[in-house]
């Protein structure tokens, strides 16, 4: 990239569903970037969406789209067991890269990729934790980092799916699902989560085999707060998330839409009507726009933003003590690296 701050041109590598939404999201709602190669491991798929957008070229493998002299920055949305080869390649060639979760699906290729980008000297990869650029998380954030509340005790988390696909294994729901509730009690807390205890009640009657739903989770973080966590991945009512923040001088909850509902002592009640939105696309459609537009203006000046290599690293570190968990029915402590 020249010194100009001149439209990033992006590679988007893997354009599913997830990945051909970044696609318009790029095209259309991202100040001064663009798509201009799109690659995927169904080159079908490739083909449709790159006819979509005038201008948008299709590379014969992800490798090649990430080399392309015409590529700045990269945008990575296919499975997790791809991403430490993709994202080995942009640091290779200095281009910052959007990287969707998990960073890796495991905690040894996640730490060599902490390490990598440490020795290239330059902050490149941005992990895509969207739920830090939703406005009421980074109200809740803020509401924390200002003390108004006092030091927080726990928190409590919801997280519903409407269905989920029938390959959807209890496995999937922590490392898939849960992974987000896992990033948000860092983020929202500012601290690292140090045991996690993960637990069935019965199941619904109607979930296929190798699922069992819902499931609740306990997170332990280094400070002694308690976050515990419901994920219900197959509720056929719609998506639905929320935090309620439990301090010492009062509570804080999120995602009921319009902002937070704060209650102190002698304030009045709060109105809790609400609709809930189909899919994560619509509940977060305004993080994602966020999220976008602040990984393009960092990566326009080579560089990335948001959640880093190593908060990556830490929530695949949580995930992984939670399968772990999952199997054994034991509580079960994270283990982490000393961050140097």
């Amino acid at each position: 990239m020249t010194e100009e701050l001149t439209d990033l041109r992006v590679a988007v590598v893997g354009v599913g569903m997830m990945g051909a939404d970044h696609v318009r999201r790029l095209q259309t709602r991202t100040a001064g970037a663009r798509t201009v190669v799109v690659a995927d491991a169904f080159p079908a798929t490739a083909e449709k969406v790159a006819a979509a957008w005038p201008g948008v070229r299709v590379a014969t493998d992800p490798l090649a789209a990430i080399a392309d002299d015409e590529v700045d920055a990269v945008v990575i949305a296919t499975p997790g067991n791809t991403h430490e080869e993709l994202v080995s390649a942009c640091l290779e060639r200095g281009k910052p890269v959007l990287c969707e979760k998990p960073l890796t699906t495991d905690v040894e290729s996640s730490l060599r990729l902490v390490e990598a980008e440490r020795a290239t000297g330059r902050r490149l990869i941005q992990v895509g934790f969207m739920r830090r650029f939703d406005p009421e998380y980074a109200a809740l954030r803020s509401l924390v980092e200002s003390d108004d509340l006092g030091r927080p005790l726990m928190m409590h988390c919801a997280h519903r799916n409407a269905s989920v696909p029938p390959y959807f294994t209890s496995e999937m729901v922590v490392l898939d699902s849960l992974v987000h509730e896992v990033d948000c009690t860092r983020f929202l807390l500012g601290e690292e989560i140090t045991a996690i205890t993960v637990l069935h009640p019965r199941s619904r009657r109607d979930v296929p085999d190798g699922l069992s739903d819902p499931t609740f989770a306990l997170l332990e973080t280094e400070s002694g707060a308690l976050v515990d966590v419901e994920v219900n991945v197959a509720t056929g009512l719609g998506y639905e998330v929320r935090t309620e923040l439990v301090a010492e001088r009062g509570t804080a909850m999120i995602g009921l839409e319009g902002g937070p509902v704060v209650a102190r002592g002698g304030a009045g009640s709060a109105s809790r009507g609400r609709s809930v939105p189909p899919s994560f696309k619509e509940r977060f459609k305004a993080a994602y726009d966020l999220e976008f537009q602040a990984w393009a203006d960092a990566a326009r000046r080579g560089t990335a933003t948001g959640p880093t290599a190593w908060d990556g690293y830490a929530a695949t570190a949580v995930t992984t003590a939670g399968v772990e968990a999952l199997r054994s029915g034991q509580r079960t402590e994270v283990r982490l690296a000393a961050r140097s």
